[in-house]
């Protein structure tokens, strides 16, 4: 598939959520690369606003994409913010009742730092998808910044944590734009099925 139009809808943090043709939401650690990763991937480099900053998402923003075939859900991120505890609670709250009561749900990228080794976040938010049988796909983002020799330990390493087969983890670069092709690919997949979590 081919992404050729994309816009911003509205953005949201509590109460009602809107509800949107298909929705693939993308999760990760503050400074993971989220917004990076959607600008990327729709060929757009102001779509969402992105920051050196962690914790930049403060909100869960909606994006059409194809005038209605799907909609991309850049959610807040989780982890070394600097915000207070309380802030960071609150943010998680937006996160799960996004997950649990989006009524157009469809699935959850998790966008990990490829040069890092998976938190314990990662594996909670992982835990917590697995736990109401949301289906998920792990993006590994940053692979610009590691020698293409260290990329299939990488790899292996973050299939290990996580429990995955290495094909479920998907190497890109946002920066260096490289890995588009099979992540559409995969939107293809993931928009051409029917949902098997209610």
């Amino acid at each position: 598939m081919r992404i050729t139009n994309a816009q911003f809808l509205t953005s949201v943090s509590t109460g009602k959520l809107p509800e949107y043709s298909q929705e693939i939401a993308v999760v990760g650690r503050s400074n993971v690369g989220k917004s990076s990763f959607i600008n990327f991937l729709c060929d757009n480099g102001k779509l969402a606003r992105t920051s050196s900053t962690p914790g930049r998402t403060r909100l869960i923003n909606y994006f059409d994409i194809n005038k209605g075939q799907f909609t991309l859900v850049d959610l807040p991120g989780y982890g070394f913010a600097r915000v207070s505890d309380d802030e960071k609670i609150k943010w998680g709250q937006i996160i799960e009742n996004y997950l649990q009561n989006s009524p157009n749900l469809k699935h959850v990228f998790i966008i990990v730092d490829i040069k890092v080794d998976s938190s314990p976040l990662d594996l909670q938010m992982l835990n917590y998808l697995n736990s109401y049988s949301i289906p998920y796909t792990v993006i590994a983002n940053k692979a610009d910044k590691l020698p293409k020799s260290q990329i299939p330990k990488q790899v292996s390493k973050i299939a290990t944590h996580f429990k995955l087969g290495i094909g479920n983890v998907y190497v890109v670069s946002s920066f260096k734009k490289t890995g588009k092709e099979k992540v559409l690919e995969r939107i293809e997949q993931i928009i051409t099925t029917t949902n098997d979590f209610e």
